[in-house]
């Protein structure tokens, strides 16, 4: 994690295997832009393309025919938003009144969403955490609480009450301020269909309700500009259609609350740019900060921090969630060894590295090709971009696809703690460094840490024949704490975005100690109760050579590129992206004076490397993007080859390498998991009042079954863990049907293989005395085997809704980025 925020992706390994001649089994990876989906959709079935990057509509992939010559997973991992403005400004905004920004939460329809515009292919969801997170089992009381039901009446209440309360009135049909009309706009994604539906809709209801709106349609590099690229006082937007999507599956989520609900994290409005208008909230920075930095002393401890800072972002509503996704991706029946990731999908970057066919080269369709920047310090931010760079890099650690547990890659690992309640020492020859005097130092003594990791690092040649070596990890923590640390208002190595997120982290840096020329022992004031979260917490690493990230750095210093988008648009120049023959251009040069004058950084002066050493690595990094015209150099398996702006193709070119760690085949073991599944269940039409309820439900592959049973006020009257016995359970409820009204009883099959539930849930009527609902032929529901997803029955006023999910621990989610 220390050095997460130089390196994006992340990766998972056990042990070296013998070398091969190809790390791959494509010598070559193409990836093709392919905007439509009908069109995409034929290519993978004609074989045209092997699979494509972006989700196809469910109802195109209705029965067997359709599906023929395919193969479809059904991936789960992201989620739709409305990001809200909420800018006191001159000019009225009525989502500065955080009334009225919670009254969005009963204005949006999130089951329409689900069963119309995603057939069926999702579910409801008001947190950062959906139905499919297993963190969503921590936070399942303070969900229920909130109670969200889509009522337009009560949304239109609220929202007239809070802006009525700061002089809006309302003439006739349209709403005032100062005899002008309010007007709303709204961003609204036009390159998805599911987006542009939700802008549409969104739209009707705030014009039934009285407002101007004023309807803005573009894609993400439109939004990049006008939603995180303005001033949100400039009231450029109000409302924005957001997606999502994550790079991996995990354990125990510590970053995930402060992206979505945190300004500390620079991804809330005004985006820590301080020319700007930005959203504040101590309390919630504090909540997530802690979590993030690993400042609890048990799991309950952080569970209870979650649990707030969940409350707390959902009252607030600058960034209201909708639905988590259940998308369907295709893949040519030829094609073998995809690993389906629980949080990336089939896009997971095991697939490229481990998938096969009888060709040479794997074709992969993507939506856009080109979205962002390509720099690992703060770009990669959309997930066209984040896949690709997944399988050039090559991170220390990675998270394992079906359960998010944290593995060692490149590096194998040994943890000491001594928290959370007591400290080691930490030796005298430890360095750190220090912005002020800008060079490393020996650590104060009595110098102390939570606790210590020592990593054996397993360093491969990079892409330009160069070897890694301890100076590309000792760098990366220099930069790290370099630009983490505002000294003065006129530092120049500060960030807005970058440096609120590093600063978190060299907080718990306590020193440094190099072994040998693998080895380094990493002292930090970080605890937690799973050894494998230090461990990434700890991680030092780099995933470019130190002289790209020099020569980067020297650019932004000398104000030529920005690292972040943000600093970009107010300084109006360019985010830096390495992809660009434009801004290789600009490293090449810098490459070329560090040559000439033979430049040895302040940070790596007193280690080892002589003036040799230096020429030898300018001069192959110049070499490299002289002869590839663009400085994307890194160690994975794969290295860009080509980027082809006029037939907006990325090629990637198998690395085989002698000295790259994972031979032919070595992530197979991922390509094979068997979920738990609810198969089928006895669902009654009503329950009178007063009885009991029994609930035959039947699994597969699952060990227990856990339930919620709440009442039509949100409030959990019953839950119970049960075993599962040869794939049966009985759920049995007394005494507790006391209430009448809608009741809610939500169902998770868990697997202690798979950290993924399984979920079902259904809402039913308890009734007074002999009363009957409309008879239907669904008393037994059962599943087939392509239904993943919600799935709904409308029986009179009674709503069944049926969604497949997957765990039984607590999962973490990585990075989660913006989706096509």
């Amino acid at each position: 994690m220390l050095v997460a925020i130089l390196a994006l992706s992340l990766g998972i390994i056990t042990t070296i295997d013998v070398f091969g001649d190809r790390n791959t089994h494509f010598e070559t990876v193409k990836f093709i832009q392919y905007l439509d989906e009908n069109t995409a959709l034929e290519e993978v079935r004609n074989g045209n393309l092997d699979m494509y990057y972006d989700r196809i509509s469910p109802d195109k992939l209705e029965n067997t025919h359709s599906r023929k010559g395919l193969q479809v997973f059904d991936s789960t991992g992201g989620s739709y938003s409305i990001l809200v403005n909420p800018a006191k400004t001159e000019k009225f905004n009525p989502f500065s009144e955080r009334e009225a920004r919670f009254a969005l939460n009963y204005l949006i329809d999130r089951k329409l969403i689900v069963n119309e515009l995603m057939g069926g292919f999702g579910a409801p969801m008001i947190s950062h955490y959906g139905p499919s997170d297993p963190e969503h089992l921590t936070i399942i009381e303070q969900i229920e609480e909130f109670n969200f039901r889509y009522n337009p009446a009560l949304a239109e209440e609220m929202i007239s009450n809070a802006i009525k309360a700061k002089g809006a009135i309302k003439n006739g049909d349209q709403w005032t301020y100062n005899d002008t009309p309010i007007e709303i706009t709204i961003f609204i994604r036009n390159d998805d269909p599911v987006r542009k539906s939700i802008g549409e809709i969104l739209s009707s209801e705030l014009q039934r309700i009285g407002f101007k709106v004023k309807k803005e349609f573009g894609d993400l590099n439109k939004a990049f500009v006008i939603v995180y690229g303005s001033d949100p006082a400039e009231l450029k937007w109000h409302l924005y259609t957001e997606g999502w999507g994550k790079s991996a599956f995990v354990k125990y989520d510590s970053v995930g609350l402060g992206q979505m609900y945190s300004p500390w994290f620079s991804n809330m409005p005004g985006f820590n740019d301080p020319t700007y208008w930005n959203y504040e909230n101590k309390y919630i920075d504090s909540l997530t900060q802690r979590i993030y930095t690993g400042d609890f002393e048990s799991s309950e401890e952080r569970e209870k921090l979650i649990q707030e800072a969940v409350t707390e972002g959902v009252n607030e509503s600058v960034r209201v969630f909708l639905a988590s996704k259940i998308d369907q991706y295709v893949v040519n029946e030829k094609i073998s060894g995809v690993v389906n990731d629980f949080g990336s999908g089939v896009k997971s970057r095991f697939t490229p590295i481990n998938a096969k066919s009888d060709k040479h080269e794997l074709v992969i369709g993507v939506k856009q090709i080109y979205q962002g920047a390509w720099n690992p310090v703060m770009g990669f931010s959309d997930t066209y971009s984040m896949y690709i760079w997944g399988i050039i890099s090559d991170p220390i650690t990675f998270k394992h696809p079906f359960t998010g547990e944290t593995f060692p890659v490149r590096s194998d690992w040994k943890v000491e703690t001594a928290g959370p309640h007591n400290k080691l020492k930490v030796p005298s020859e430890a360095k750190i460094w220090n912005p002020s005097n800008q060079q490393w130092e020996s650590v104060a003594a009595e110098t102390q840490s939570m606790s210590k990791v020592t990593f054996d690092l397993k360093f491969s040649n990079w892409h330009n024949g160069q070897m890694m070596d301890m100076n590309d990890v000792l760098y990366s923590l220099y930069f790290t704490t370099e630009w983490g640390s505002q000294l003065n208002e006129n530092d120049k190595t500060f960030d807005a975005e970058f440096t609120p997120r590093a600063e978190q982290t060299i907080q718990t840096i306590k020193g440094i100690n190099i072994i040998d020329k693998n080895t380094i022992e990493v002292y930090v004031d970080y605890w937690h109760f799973d050894d494998g979260e230090i461990a990434d917490w700890a991680a030092l690493w780099s995933t470019m050579p130190w002289e790209i990230t020099a020569a980067k750095e020297q650019a932004v210093i000398d104000g030529k590129v920005s690292f972040s988008r943000s600093g970009a648009t107010g300084k109006n120049i360019n985010w830096i992206s390495l992809i660009i023959p434009r801004d290789a251009k600009i490293i090449q040069e810098y490459l070329e004076e560090f040559r000439e004058r033979k430049y040895i950084p302040k940070s790596l002066e007193k280690f080892e490397g002589d003036l040799e050493y230096y020429k030898s690595r300018y001069d192959s990094s110049f070499k490299w993007i002289q002869d590839n015209n663009h400085a994307v150099i890194s160690n994975g398996p794969f290295f860009l080859k080509s980027y082809s702006p006029e037939s907006r193709t990325i090629t990637v070119e198998s690395f085989d390498d002698e000295t790259y760690p994972f031979a032919l085949g070595h992530w197979s073991e991922f390509k094979n998991v068997k979920f738990p599944k609810i198969v089928a269940a006895n669902i009654p039409n009503m329950i009178n009042k007063n009885s009991d309820l029994n609930l035959d439900i039947e699994t597969r592959d699952s060990d227990v079954v856990l339930y919620f049973l709440s009442n039509n006020e949100g409030k959990i009257t019953s839950t119970e863990t049960i075993k599962v016995n040869a794939d049966k359970v009985r759920i049995k409820v007394s005494n507790q049907l006391t209430e009448e009204g809608v009741n809610d009883l939500k169902i998770f099959a868990m697997s202690e293989k798979v950290l993924k539930p399984d979920f079902y849930s259904t809402s039913f009527f308890v009734v007074k005395g002999e009363q009957s609902l409309p008879q239907v032929n669904q008393d037994e529901v059962k599943f087939d085997k392509h239904e993943i997803g919600e799935i709904v029955w409308i029986l009179g006023t009674v709503t069944i809704t049926i969604a497949i999910i997957f765990a039984i621990k607590k999962i973490k989610l990585i990075k989660t980025s913006h989706n096509p």
